[in-house]
């Protein structure tokens, strides 16, 4: 299934998705208005997210999916978001050409440690349609799209897409300079779904496309798949577990591998389309902040 969060007034509703139908679980269960609270039932009954909330799909009213297109918010608000670099080819290559000190993208990429990094709290992830931002600071500022992996207590829960907005400017000035080419104000979306483990599959083989628009015009494109990704979603969730107190919802990016030319700068006014086959569309514009 797909899980999806759906405003309605004052009312955040769980909705969720099976074979192109999509369910108001919180009709059936008001004590079920997020994905959180389906994940924190489905702990205390030893059962997956899916296996709940088949229990409620007989019972639930129908939502049609223009609304869904309407009034889809974050699927999730995770208490932290990280994210893992240097984990497609292409990535390391960027990182090398940005940076005076391309040495260290190398090993990292070849080594047995993975990078890992914190990337947002709640207040600065946004979700679909919600404008993400660039540094008024930078000028060389570029999206990242990823499949996300959620994580319920550490353990993997389902898979979403993520975008991690940076600025390679400041970054390749200083490699000590990474948190504030990262973390800012909108640095991160979310969205528009959290797809269960069942519905994804092979988390590694999941076909990924990007497009940016300028002024009515595709000033990018770039497809890939996480077939390329030279790190599994396991060993990355366990690098960023180990000897770390997680909190009990939390999103782990897993790297990006379509990268735009290097004279590419992401500007206010644009609009940023990440496509995951399973997980559906994330669409986001730009500002500046």
């Amino acid at each position: 299934m797909r899980y999806y969060q759906v405003s309605r007034g004052a009312e955040e509703h769980l909705v969720a998705e099976t074979n192109g139908q999509y369910y108001d679980l919180s009709s059936v269960k008001v004590e079920l208005s997020g994905f959180d609270d389906l994940l924190r039932t489905a702990a205390v009954v030893e059962k997956t997210s899916d296996e709940v909330a088949s229990k409620l799909v007989d019972s639930a009213p129908t939502v049609a999916s223009d609304e869904i297109a309407r009034n889809c918010g974050l699927p999730l608000i995770p208490d932290e978001v990280w994210a893992a670099g240097v984990t497609y080819e292409i990535s390391e290559q960027a990182r090398k050409e940005e940076s005076g000190m391309p040495e260290m993208y190398l090993d990292v990429y070849q080594a047995e440690r993975p990078e890992i990094f914190f990337k947002a709290t709640p207040s600065r992830t946004v979700g679909p349609d919600e404008a993400i931002g660039v540094r008024e600071d930078s000028q060389w500022n570029v999206p990242e799209p990823e499949l996300g992996i959620v994580l319920y207590q550490g353990d993997i829960v389902g898979y979403t897409i993520g975008n991690d907005v940076s600025s390679r400017e400041i970054e390749g000035a200083n490699p000590l300079y990474l948190p504030q080419a990262k973390v800012y104000n909108r640095c991160v979306a979310v969205g528009p779904s959290v797809a269960s483990p069942d519905t994804v599959g092979d988390p590694q083989d999941l076909s990924m496309s990007m497009t940016i628009e300028r002024d009515g015009e595709t000033c990018f494109s770039g497809e890939t798949s996480t077939d390329e990704m030279i790190r599994t979603c396991e060993e990355l969730t366990r690098c960023y577990t180990q000897h770390n107190a997680v909190p009990e919802l939390s999103v782990l990016m897993t790297g990006t591998s379509i990268v735009p030319a290097a004279d590419f700068n992401l500007q206010e006014g644009d609009t940023v389309t990440i496509d995951i086959e399973s997980i559906g569309t994330l669409s986001n514009p730009v500002i500046q902040v």
